[in-house]
């Protein structure tokens, strides 16, 4: 029984988590099978790997040292920051090398490296909590509930994040320098903000002061990465606003389809009323088509990419078929 209840507080809540994360992108939805892939890496390959690679770091540096003490620090501050953080990276780095095309903002690295970080915490939460329960009953369980999801649930996602929006910057560059720093920066910022919580949580019981600083750093990057999505996605509004003039100048989609394609809510709520008509399925495409054809004219204005106009022709095309039947 109280392996079930470790498992439905590891997972159920991440499930909770990445569905918000899914919510606040809300523009240009990312294709449910790519999200549950990396979910699914993070869950499975990220956290299966870390644990066999911590632990045997963790032995060597016993081995060697005949400390404990020094075991458990060296494993929290430099063995799970480095490989912890390069297993989940590895499922956006996935993304971005085998499906460029859903990889184009830096909402996009943001999301993909969340959920996939979500993934991770599920099974890590999970052991946690069994371990909380078989070390002080379903008081301990309790206690690790409270610690591993409310007080520091989102902390993975907010690591792996700056991977992504590494990614993201190299993305959309076109210089081999700048994209390699982008890209290894990302990643050390995210081993960095690791190892920082880490090594104060290595330092600190629940009652330090030390503790309450840790928490403090924590909940301002968790901040700190709540308004790069709010900016992220006000990039993503203004994008849409400047390059969906032509086509609405055109006479390709309405000016009510444009003002809607403009506004998250008015999008929402064009959604809800096609379901009451039965549009839903044009509808809900057609303001998907309006994110993605935004992203590729902004890949063409900076100078990116081969293929590009190609595909911006094929949603225009789409935008075309679709405009007579989407909710406005």
């Amino acid at each position: 029984m109280a392996f079930l209840v470790a498992l439905f507080f590891g997972f159920v809540p991440m499930f909770f988590f990445a569905g918000i994360l899914y919510w606040l992108d809300r523009y240009e939805k990312e294709p449910l099978p790519l999200l549950a892939g990396v979910f699914a890496w993070g869950m499975i390959v990220a956290a299966g790997g870390a644990y066999v690679l911590n632990t045997l770091f963790g032995l060597s540096v016993a081995a060697i040292t005949g400390s404990d003490a020094l075991s458990d620090l060296t494993t929290g501050s430099i063995s799970a920051p480095f490989v912890e953080e390069g297993l989940k990276g590895l499922a956006v780095l996935l993304v971005f090398l085998f499906f460029r095309w859903e990889f184009d903002s830096i909402l996009d690295g943001i999301v993909y490296a969340g959920i996939a970080a979500l993934g991770f915490a599920a099974t890590e939460n999970s052991l946690y909590i069994w371990r909380g329960y078989e070390s002080g009953g379903w008081a301990g369980l309790m206690a690790l509930v409270g610690i591993r999801v409310l007080l520091v649930g989102w902390q993975h996602p907010v690591y792996t994040a700056f991977t992504g929006i590494g990614l993201a910057i190299a993305r959309n560059n076109r210089s081999t320098l700048l994209k390699l720093l982008a890209g290894f920066g990302g990643w050390a910022l995210a081993m960095f903000t690791h190892s920082l919580h880490n090594t104060l949580a290595s330092f600190t019981s629940i009652e330090d002061l030390t503790c309450l600083i840790g928490l403090f750093l924590d909940w301002m990057g968790v901040a700190f990465m709540f308004l790069m999505i709010v900016w992220a996605n006000w990039m993503e509004r203004r994008n849409i606003a400047r390059h969906l003039q032509p086509e609405q100048a055109a006479g390709l989609i309405s000016a009510a389809q444009y003002q809607t394609a403009c506004s998250a809510w008015r999008q929402f709520y064009a959604r809800l009323a096609a379901l009451m008509s039965g549009k839903y399925r044009a509808t809900n495409r057609f303001y998907q088509v309006v994110g993605e054809l935004a992203h590729k004219k902004q890949q063409l204005k900076a100078g990116d990419e081969s293929g590009a106009s190609l595909i911006v022709e094929k949603y225009r095309a789409e935008l075309a078929r679709l405009a007579p039947r989407a909710e406005a």
